[in-house]
């Protein structure tokens, strides 16, 4: 399994949400990370190198320079192809301005780890957990789940469990169901950019790119040791409404990261 992926560190998150061409608001959307945005805002608008990036986000100048890099392509793809760019997600915590902090100065009050733009909540204060659920393992296409199986968490411990279905739902309908459930963290194999926004907007924190058994990961993400993609995609709606995502002959595990 792939290793924990570090929270990266920013100073404050952005004020602006979404950019669009004008007159495209209903076109395709780019979806940028909040860390992806963090890494452009050092390197192109304070002019720092990637060095230093990385030391301000409190990561490998690998790290840096490749989500850096990653972002960009996305820009790029938006400015090229008249795409929206919607700033959402990823995978960072911001920084309290203690000493040996990002910036060193008070810039926000601390918060845990988030994953989905909201104030990030400690796996320990999780209330309800939904996975997107078949036959005990984490099913890998999150709008083609038949059933979420939620979890009740009492003291950072499953105090209780069972399954729903989604009744046929898509993509669209998802978040909002799990929204009305109260459900404040998914755990999930793919995912596409627009149900991860639609996710971010209902408060609800992601952890994708997950596979392997339901219970299993419950209790990783409890522990604080749960292995997933912060940069987790989807492609397979690009398929058909047919597409049977959760049979391996076509191979989601390779498709859904």
């Amino acid at each position: 399994m792939a290793r924990p992926v570090r929270c990266r560190r920013i100073c404050f998150e952005p004020k602006y949400h979404k950019f669009a061409p004008c007159g495209e608001e209903g076109g395709e959307q780019v979806l940028l990370a909040v860390d992806e945005f963090e890494a452009v805002r050092l390197i192109d608008h304070e002019k720092r190198t990637h060095v230093q990036c990385a030391k301000q986000m409190g990561i490998s100048r690998t790290t840096a320079t490749e989500i850096y890099e990653r972002a960009r392509a996305k820009i790029a793809d938006c400015l090229v192809n008249g795409k929206a760019l919607c700033i959402s997600g990823g995978h960072y915590a911001l920084c309290d301005g203690s000493a040996g902090s990002c910036c060193g100065r008070k810039c926000k009050k601390n918060r845990s780890c988030s994953q989905d733009g909201a104030v990030g909540r400690k796996e320990a204060e999780m209330k309800k957990i939904a996975v997107t659920y078949e036959d005990g393992t984490i099913f890998q296409h999150f709008g083609h789940t038949q059933q979420f199986k939620i979890y009740e968490i009492a003291d950072g411990k499953v105090a209780g469990s069972h399954v729903e279905s989604t009744q046929g739902s898509g993509h669209g309908a998802l978040a909002g169901m799990l929204s009305a459930m109260d459900v404040d963290t998914l755990v999930c194999g793919g995912i596409g950019a627009g149900a991860q926004m639609a996710l971010a907007e209902a408060g609800i924190k992601l952890y994708g790119g997950v596979s392997g058994s339901a219970d299993e990961a419950v209790e990783a993400l409890l522990a604080g040791n749960l292995s997933f993609n912060p940069d987790v995609h989807c492609s397979h709606h690009e398929h058909g409404e047919h597409h049977a995502c959760g049979e391996d002959k076509h191979g989601c595990a390779g498709s859904c990261q």
